[in-house]
């Protein structure tokens, strides 16, 4: 049976009374790759950041391993932890790549991590960059230091926010590469916001479509690309949907 790491019912998010989200029903489950497609203004990034407790649901329940999280009822800290965004514009601080690669650390106590820090460098492909200032790095080098930030704290869960947007082939194939094999070697359980549709198909086990904040269907990659149950993912899929 797959495991359950978070499961969401009748989830609301308003802001200024002003409903962004509103998902009824979902589940995402251990080790899976989980995309989520859809418009800007969806809720996309809204769900991301309720996922990553940045912010609790203005009504409904978000349960992470079984233990609720609302409004009310906050997660402790441990559990949050196990979660890590990565964001579609990364804040690196005007430090060197590896000063910003172990910050996450040294937030947490843990000062003696270099090889931790060094390991995490070499997997995104910056290991001869340790010493180099973060202002001097492209677009897609400073994407791969905030997604090795992230990896070296070895979530359980990695949520990423647009993480190839605007950047080129090369950058965008490194990161896809880089996810992947967090979620084959290490299991890590990843869901994805993307408007890149083939990136979903090459990426997830699961493709999501959001509309107006609300999740219209979600299934596996192939019934969703090939025969979707829902009109409006099939205009999605064939480019037919204008908005």
């Amino acid at each position: 049976m797959n495991q359950r790491i978070y499961e969401i019912e009748q989830v609301v998010k308003e802001y200024d009374g002003r409903c962004v989200l509103h998902a009824r029903d979902l589940e995402v489950v251990k080790g899976e790759i989980l995309a989520l497609v859809g418009p800007s203004g969806a809720g996309k990034s809204t769900l991301l950041r309720l996922l990553n407790f940045l912010e609790p649901p203005t009504r409904g329940e978000i349960r992470f391993h079984g233990l609720p999280f609302a409004k009310d009822r906050p997660l402790p800290l441990e559990l949050c932890r196990k979660v890590t965004t990565v964001f579609q514009r990364p804040i690196l601080l005007n430090r060197s790549v590896e000063a910003n690669v172990a910050y996450g650390l040294r937030l947490r106590g843990e000062w003696d991590a270099e090889q931790r820090v060094q390991a995490a460098l070499v997997r995104v492909g910056l290991g001869s960059m340790a010493r180099q200032k973060a202002r001097t790095l492209s677009g897609g080098e400073a994407q791969r230091v905030a997604l090795a930030r992230a990896i070296v704290l070895e979530p359980e869960v990695l949520l990423l926010d647009e993480p190839t947007a605007n950047l080129d082939p090369y950058n965008v194939g490194l990161i896809e590469e880089i996810v992947r094999t967090l979620n084959s070697e290490r299991g890590t359980t990843v869901v994805l916001v993307t408007h890149n549709v083939f990136q979903a198909r090459r990426l997830a086990h699961r493709v999501g479509l959001m509309l107006e904040g609300r999740l219209t269907e979600i299934c596996d990659v192939d019934t969703f690309f090939e025969s979707p149950g829902d009109r409006r993912t099939r205009a999605f899929v064939h480019g037919e949907m204008v908005y």
